[in-house]
């Protein structure tokens, strides 16, 4: 009889109290028996209050943790988060064995879907792969400061997840007994090990920490993922034995902002932005060379036993091998003088050696280009000879990553703020003498016309505007070392080493254009040249607030109407412009829907605008992993973009703990890459709405409406924040964002001025810190008032009824991919809200009167907000999603403890002064644990920051 299929879930829970258990007995072990008994009698009592919904039990936390010593709070609150990392990692292998038991063909989001999606729709392969020739889909790395985990913990975690992997609940008890030994000794291992870090991070620390990632997924599985979609566009082959391939075009690359992103990180200089280029390269070419070694012991064939082509020949003929082992074995002695030429490469761009083995002078391969051409001589003379599948098992993945990675890996970003380019060039152009209309220019106190008409005029001069001879200010010289630091990387390691240059607060035309005269200083763009990587970076504007993505479909308007901008764009940059959007700043500015209209309407303009002038618009979406900063599903947001802002052009970020939690595992990485590409193809070139109005259709029928709930939510959102008397004390106080800013997990400072205002304080601390105390407001704060008020009174002169409304909401959310989505990701956001603990954090801020009217409106708004999601979509929250319900009040149970123990610590820490703090040398740091609960947390709710 067939055996039935194994229960899922069932398998999912063996994990968990697998580890937990193991985790328990190791803490019962190293702690003694009373500390766990503490721990267990807290962890029932959490569990009992979720399963059950018994207060008797939320009383015993609430009693029970103030009596806990600082000693013991540390333990508790180590514990509590372990096991979250813990089950965290059960789930990642649990994600894995759900998307195993689905036919790829059926399975939406893998790339087999959508390749039979398309052609289903009537797309041959070969219009596929020609549409992949322009295509550029890029992750972006950023190192946001929410990244609590240490490089220490997730190697830990990395070996857990490869011993989990290989643990069957129904082997034999002896194979059973002996990775269940393993696993208790790697928890014991992280049990040992330091979760927090003593120093702060340093942009070297964050550059390494990123690179971290490449070793374990990126490397190995972006090839992989090429090879699986080549395969996907291929004819069924006859015979694997003389297949040859060529790799598909490098569509699917990877890029960071780490070293290059200075924007308010006093950090970033010139030295970090060669260090994250050397870096790279030296990751990279170390890979290369690993794998030219392997080759060349597991290609072992004999030119007695096959025939070879003449190029190998000619290639193996260069050899300086010596060996008289190797001389009938023509394939080994070209790996070898590959090496000898790879390490000749790696020490003339890093200045230092990489090769492993012995070897001999060789010439370094002077671009990828050359290194992949004679691999690609190896791969043809395999091919053939019969020796297709030979090539099928390592070297045809190894082209593929030259073309993709070459020896640069990841392709460095630059941004700076606006305001930085802007004191720049007012100095230059001041101590040059720089006369404009017969006077000496003041740049600052030009109008925005002035300023145009002069940069544009700069812009045709060849003279020198900045004087060797003369020591401007620190930020003047730092700026410019910066520019030609990366003009020196691009000649050192290609074009493709840096690429881009993003102007934060982009609000007018002269931002852009700054940025063309600073390139045009330092050797990025070479005047009178035509060769395309002398023409330096493309300006990206990055709009951030409301104002800024209004306003930002003119500016690129009047950007692309410049003839000499037409003609760059044309030339140097193929056709395609770059467009940043900031989905924190805007949220933080204007509240969740406002802010997710505002980009919505904002990326319809920029697309109308880029195709009446025949320029390819690409958006670089600047996400974060909470809802309130874009987060969500990334496949589900990219096929809810607005039609022709996607055409196989899209950049993303993934910031702070969303590259762990999507990457540290190779599987799942490789599994929300293919969901990036498969998203990217369906939103590009599919059809997916064909029985469905139109995206114009919708926004014609729906726009007013939504327009007037923008404008309901905005007010409701800036009311609450910034019209609020005291808001900026409320939250200071009600939250851990002071002791997140204590942190050791990011170079860049978590506010932009020394104050506590919230104008100043950067959108990510600001979305983490109400993550933490379970009041996650920028993912759905004003949404409840906006949906309520038009229910009631709809727009002025609508002429309908509160029912016609209610049902044009309705099908707003069962039609309108954007509407359904906003609802979606605010469904999981509200799901995660707990009110219950929120109110214990307001208990912290000291004004009684403002703590009972802030946190009124929030739990008003709250519930008005629940209660309009149901009236909308017909159901309770995740009613529709059972396992993630049933996931999230198991893991609640373990957050719960670390909450409630937070707010405890948050009360002694600050009721404790300065010099009793300091004086603190051997016993308990309280502001150390309540770190430790700010890790815990986080790793608990995946997606707070």
């Amino acid at each position: 009889m067939p055996q039935a299929a194994p229960d899922l879930s069932n398998l999912l829970r063996q994990d968990i109290r697998f580890l937990g258990k193991a985790l328990g007995e190791v803490i019962r072990d190293s702690e003694g028996k009373a500390t766990f008994t503490l721990i267990e009698a807290l962890r029932r009592a959490a569990v009992g209050f979720r399963r059950e919904h018994d207060p008797r039990q939320a009383r015993i936390l609430e009693q029970d943790i103030p009596t806990l010593s600082d000693t013991q709070a540390r333990t508790v609150a180590r514990a509590f988060a372990y096991f979250l990392h813990l089950s965290n990692i059960a789930e990642d292998r649990d994600q894995n064995r759900r998307r195993l038991e689905h036919n790829p063909e059926q399975l939406p989001g893998s790339l087999q879907h959508a390749i039979q999606t398309l052609m289903d729709e009537g797309l041959s392969a070969r219009k596929i792969r020609r549409y992949l020739q322009e295509a550029c889909v890029m992750p972006v790395l950023t190192a946001h400061p929410t990244e609590v985990q240490r490089q220490s913990t997730l190697a830990v975690h990395m070996a857990i997840a490869a011993e989990l992997h290989s643990l069957d609940h129904d082997a034999n008890e002896s194979q059973t007994a002996r990775i269940q030994e393993k696993l208790t000794g790697l928890i014991s291992l992280l049990w040992q090990t330091r979760m927090l870090r003593e120093h702060r991070l340093t942009v070297l620390d964050e550059i390494d920490n990123a690179l971290a990632y490449y070793g374990s997924t990126f490397l190995p599985t972006i090839p992989q993922l090429y090879s699986d979609l080549d395969r996907l566009l291929d004819k069924p082959r006859k015979n694997l034995l003389d297949q040859k391939t060529r790799p598909l075009p490098a569509f699917l690359r990877m890029g960071s902002w780490i070293g290059g992103d200075r924007d308010g990180n006093p950090n970033v200089g010139p030295d970090t932005v060669e260090q994250a280029v050397m870096r790279q390269a030296t990751c990279v070419l170390r890979h290369y060379l690993e794998q030219i070694r392997l080759l060349g012991t597991e290609i072992s064939v004999s030119d007695g036993l096959s025939r070879i082509s003449k190029d190998l020949a000619a290639l193996s003929a260069r050899s300086q091998d010596p060996s008289p082992h190797r001389v009938d074995e023509p394939y080994r002695r070209s790996f070898i003088h590959v090496y000898a030429r790879m390490a000749a490469t790696a020490q003339t761009l890093l200045g230092r050696e990489l090769a492993d083995r012995p070897t001999y002078p060789a010439e370094p391969y002077a671009a990828p280009q050359d290194f992949a051409a004679d691999l690609q001589v190896i791969a043809d003379s395999l091919a053939d000879h019969k020796g297709g599948a030979i090539a099928g098992l390592r070297l045809n993945a190894l082209i593929q990553a030259v073309e993709v990675f070459g020896f640069h890996l990841a392709t460095l970003d630059l941004r700076q703020s606006s305001d930085v380019h802007e004191r720049v060039l007012d100095e230059l152009f001041r101590v040059a003498g720089t006369e404009f209309n017969g006077e000496l220019v003041s740049y600052r106190n030009l109008s925005e016309q002035e300023r145009i008409t002069l940069l544009r005029s700069e812009l045709q001069h060849h003279r020198p505007l900045v004087s060797p001879w003369y020591h401007y200010s620190e930020e003047t010289e730092k700026e410019l070392a910066i520019l030609r630091k990366a003009a020196d990387c691009r000649r050192r390691f290609g074009a493709r080493a840096i690429e881009q240059t993003i102007v934060s607060h982009t609000e007018t035309l002269s931002d852009l254009l700054e940025v063309l005269v600073l390139q045009q200083e330092t050797g990025l763009i070479v005047p009178g040249s035509s060769h395309p990587d002398q023409q330096g970076l493309m300006v990206v504007p990055l709009f951030e607030t409301i104002p800024d993505l209004e306003r930002g479909p003119s500016i690129m308007q009047e950007w692309l109407d410049m003839p000499e901008i037409r003609q760059r764009v044309r030339h140097a940059q193929d056709s395609v412009q770059e467009v940043m959007l900031g989905y924190s700043d805007s949220n933080k500015d204007g509240g969740y829907l406002t802010s997710n209209w505002t980009l919505y309407r904002a990326e319809r303009e920029f697309a109308q605008v880029f195709a009446r002038r025949k320029v390819r618009l690409r958006l670089f979406h600047g996400r974060g992993g909470s809802v309130g900063r874009g987060g969500g599903s990334s496949f589900d947001a990219i096929l809810a973009q607005p039609p022709g802002t996607v055409n196989g052009q899209i950049r993303l970020t993934e910031q702070g703990e969303m590259i762990q939690g999507r990457y540290k595992d190779a599987d799942v990485g490789r599994w929300h890459l293919e969901l990036f590409v498969a998203a990217t193809l369906e939103a590009s070139l599919g059809n997916r709405h064909h029985n469905q109005p139109s995206d114009d259709e919708q926004l014609a029928a729906y726009g007013q409406a939504m327009a007037w709930m923008s404008e309901q939510a905005h007010h409701s959102y800036r009311q609450l924040v910034y019209g609020t008397e005291h808001f900026d004390q409320y939250f200071f106080q009600s939250t851990p964002i002071q002791e997140i800013a204590g942190l050791n997990i990011g170079s860049r400072p978590s506010s932009r001025k020394p104050n506590q205002r919230i104008e100043d304080l950067r959108a990510i601390p600001w979305s983490f810190s109400w993550a933490q105390c379970r009041l996650p407001i920028p993912g759905w704060y004003g949404m409840g008032t906006a949906l309520s008020r038009y229910l009631e009174y709809g727009v002025p002169d609508d002429g309908l009824t509160r029912q016609q409304r209610l049902e044009q909401l309705q099908n707003m959310a069962a039609n309108w991919p954007f509407f359904r989505t906003l609802l979606s990701n605010m469904e999981q956001v509200l799901a995660k809200t707990d009110l219950d603990i929120g109110a214990k954090y307001a208990g912290l801020v000291k004004d009684e009167a403002l703590r009972d009217h802030v946190f009124k409106q929030i739990r008003h708004e709250f519930h008005l907000t629940v209660e309009m999601f149901r009236q909308v979509t017909g159901h309770d929250l995740l009613a529709h999603d059972q396992a993630l319900r049933d996931a999230l009040a198991e893991r609640f149970a373990y957050i719960d403890p670390l909450n409630h123990l937070q707010v405890e610590l948050l009360r002694r820490h600050r009721a404790q002064s300065d010099k009793a703090r300091k004086a603190i040398r051997n016993g308990v740091n309280k502001q150390h644990v309540i770190h430790l609960t700010i890790n815990g947390i986080a790793a608990g709710l995946r997606n707070s920051g």
